[in-house]
């Protein structure tokens, strides 16, 4: 079973907004894999999802540490950047594994890694029409059909 909803922002706030409530319905195991091209917002989204739940202002990419790694009041999060994997093997030297059970995790270019990824995640993919962003949301379990639904 899979459901999808489709979500557009139309600005950076809007966009700033769904990563918002994102964050407000994350729970500690939630693997939210972000897909689109180069420029399409996914460190932007994850930037404001972290900004959310922690205390930290200053969000950058981990384009090249490929992880950081933030605390928040409930569980740690794990902001990953799989662009630069050569392999999927690199991404067990980073605690991948360990991540997907102990906190949440913000994959962007999870294709990098598609045959380590969990099976029930967020597949997040984002796309750019007539400068909208849309934010199209897919997940496979009833839990997280109904957080979906709440935004």
């Amino acid at each position: 079973m899979s459901y999808t909803r489709i979500f557009e922002c139309k600005s950076e706030n809007d966009t700033k907004n769904l990563a918002v409530r994102f964050a407000d319905i994350a729970k500690k195991g939630d693997v939210f894999a972000l897909y689109g091209t180069l420029g399409v917002g996914k460190s932007f989204f994850s930037r404001h999802f972290i900004q959310h739940l922690t205390d930290v202002l200053d969000v950058p990419s981990p384009t090249f540490t490929l992880v950081q790694c933030y605390e928040a009041v409930n569980f740690e999060i794990f902001h990953y950047d799989m662009y630069r994997l050569k392999s999927p093997d690199e991404a067990y030297e980073l605690g991948i594994e360990e991540s997907f059970f102990n906190g949440v995790n913000l994959v962007e270019w999870p294709e990098k890694i598609q045959s380590l990824l969990p099976r029930n995640i967020w597949k997040i993919t984002i796309d750019i029409k007539d400068n909208i962003r849309i934010f199209n949301i897919e997940v496979s379990d009833n839990e997280k059909q109904a957080r979906l639904e709440s935004i």
